[in-house]
């Protein structure tokens, strides 16, 4: 029988992947959101019927509504499919649903998991796994982030911001950190580190946890919980670690030793420890899995990235554009730690005059500013110049005395870096008056900040030359 799904939110990677599923298993879907994107149009292609703006008649003849925990509870279709008693399924539970007879492999982790999750789900479409995916990014190259293969495998990247990852009972399990992230929902470490226990907890007893080990929170849960593990790291102590690393440019190689004895070389192309990382985590899995450790390395070197992580918009006159989702201040020193080493990089293969790395940063989320002002104030220590914009809401309303100028004045209480706060319009036009060759220009946010690197990398390559102007 053909079922007919309505989502509410359609056009967030994570809704828009889930219809995408359905549609590969034959369903009909129809969704609503407040605005066209590259996900929409994707998904009317396939014949999705899709309306922009929140009414109740969009909800039409639906046998199930699917919303997301950033859809509110009064939403009018929210409200129009209890009233007609429709079958109202959270984004998450849907997923577990569709996981059901497929051997689960799930990805959890305050950061890194969208990274990791499409490594994984990378390496098992080069092994010839067909396996089933559903990744909360969208992956560079040939991979799908979200669809419906013929093998026994299911990847899934699961989202812990709202408690929903409890919703799984994988047989394998990757987490790829704990931070103190999503507090408006927890509220407290004790409630974060609680949720993790329950995960941990949820995964099958015959199956393998994979944890980074360099996080000694998440170690001290994963060791009291009695579960089978693997832990991956920087340290020889962990069971699979990385060694020798060395950066080049957009690439990374390092050397991995699995149980004290080296495997081999490993080449990214994706740059930064975190990279590395989460590279050991594919591969403890994909060794987990028989894969041989040769495939393995021949899916990480053809591994392109993902969209939106450090994913390079642009280059022209030698003044780089560079675009990454970072939003939490771990994720932004880290993000800014890579690319002064990609500067670095730079000047060594060019002999160049040593160019700046521009920070240009949205925030994202009123709650998570207010909870984390002081970390965001620590978190551009690395930044040459640093561009400040308005808070990019998501689904939040304002808070009183919390806006970009105010964190903008936090940052500059504690670096001597020049420090602007600035408009969204007045951003691009800012950044081609200072912009010089060997700049690396960063946006950062999980907003629509990335916009801005597109527009800076278009005018960019418009702007006359210094010949020209003469």
């Amino acid at each position: 029988m053909n079922k007919r799904y309505h989502f509410i939110g359609i056009g967030g990677i994570g809704m828009g992947g889930l219809a995408s599923l359905l549609m590969d298993k034959g369903c009909t879907v129809s969704g609503s959101d407040l605005r066209s994107n590259e996900m929409t149009e994707r998904l009317k292609n396939r014949g999705a019927n899709i309306a922009f703006g929140h009414d109740r008649k969009n909800v039409g003849d639906a046998d199930f509504v699917v919303y997301s925990s950033a859809v509110p509870q009064d939403n009018s279709e929210l409200l129009e499919a209890a009233k007609r008693k429709i079958p109202i399924l959270q984004r998450a539970k849907l997923l577990a649903q569709l996981m059901e007879g497929y051997t689960g492999i799930t990805i959890a982790g305050a950061h890194g998991k969208t990274t990791t999750s499409s490594m994984i789900a990378h390496l098992l479409v080069e092994a010839e796994f067909f396996p089933t995916t559903a990744v909360g990014g969208i992956i560079m190259g040939a991979c799908p982030h979200a669809h419906i293969g013929r093998g026994e495998f299911f990847v899934a990247e699961v989202d812990e911001s709202d408690g929903s990852f409890l919703h799984f009972s994988p047989q394998y399990s990757v987490i790829t950190n704990i931070d103190f992230e999503h507090v408006d929902f927890y509220g407290d470490w004790d409630k974060i580190l609680g949720a993790y226990a329950g995960f941990i907890a949820k995964t099958a007893d015959h199956g393998v946890l994979f944890v980074y080990g360099e996080d000694k929170r998440l170690m001290e849960l994963v060791q009291r919980s009695g579960k089978a593990f693997k832990s991956y790291g920087f340290s020889a102590d962990f069971d699979i670690n990385a060694q020798d690393i060395v950066f080049d440019g957009m690439g990374t190689r390092f050397d991995c030793f699995v149980g004290g004895n080296k495997l081999g070389q490993v080449v990214l192309k994706v740059p930064g420890n975190h990279n590395v990382a989460n590279a050991l985590a594919c591969i403890a899995v994909g060794l987990s899995l028989g894969i041989e450790f040769e495939v393995i390395c021949a899916s990480l070197s053809s591994f392109q990235g993902v969209q939106r992580r450090f994913q390079v918009k642009g280059k022209t006159d030698d003044i780089w554009v560079i675009d990454d989702y970072a939003h939490h201040p771990t994720e932004i020193s880290t993000t800014i730690e890579t690319a002064q080493m990609f500067k670095r990089s730079l000047r060594k293969a060019a002999s160049a005059k040593p160019g700046r790395l521009i920070t240009v940063f949205q925030p994202h989320r009123y709650t998570r500013v207010k909870w984390l002002l002081k970390e965001f104030a620590q978190s551009f220590y690395h930044s040459d110049y640093i561009i400040i914009t308005d808070i990019y809401a998501a689904s939040e309303q304002p808070i009183e005395g919390v806006t970009g100028q105010r964190l903008g004045d936090a940052i500059s209480n504690n670096s001597k870096v020049p420090i602007k706060y600035l408009p969204k319009s007045e951003i691009v036009d800012h950044l081609l008056s200072i912009a010089r060759p060997n700049d690396v220009v960063i946006t950062l946010g999980a907003g629509d900040i990335t916009r801005i690197a597109d527009e800076f990398a278009e005018a960019l390559k418009n702007k006359p030359t210094a010949v020209e102007r003469a």
